[in-house]
């Protein structure tokens, strides 16, 4: 049984170049959830850009990437996170200051790969996201009346 969490959550949704994965992530977080979950994402190599196919795929659930840029995971304070979610296929070297907790998914890398590729990729990381603040709802403490 997960125990009562504070709200809204800060999560950092981690890839190798957060120019795909992460940024859908952090894309569905801060536009559906935000109600839940504060979202970041870095990447362990971070990309030059946001790929254009990334983009394209979350037009298409009518949600916007404007303004994101693909960021280094080295470039986020780890005291501003309760949750870290890597969904880089990598492990990520451990840091002393970090005190939140730690998820793994495993999602596909769409980079280089077809359209069909990144809508199922978004599709599941959609899917993931809206199953973490489902799960972060029922454990929010009770408002009081």
């Amino acid at each position: 049984m997960m125990a009562e969490v504070k709200l809204p959550l800060r999560v950092l949704f981690v890839c190798i170049g957060n120019s795909c994965r992460s940024q859908m992530a952090e894309g569905f977080a801060r536009h559906r959830h935000g109600d839940v979950m504060t979202p970041l994402s870095a990447g362990l190599y971070p990309a030059a850009i946001v790929q254009l196919e990334t983009i394209a795929s979350m037009a298409e659930k009518e949600l916007s990437l404007e303004g994101q840029q693909p960021k280094s995971i080295s470039s986020i304070d780890d005291q501003q996170v309760d949750l870290l979610i890597n969904m880089s296929g990598m492990p990520i070297p451990p840091s002393p200051s970090f005190q939140g907790g730690t998820l793994v998914w495993e999602v596909t890398d769409p980079i280089g790969r077809s359209t069909q590729v990144y809508r199922e990729v978004r599709d599941r990381i959609e899917s993931l996201v809206s199953q973490l603040a489902e799960t972060l709802r029922k454990h929010a403490p009770k408002q009081e009346e």
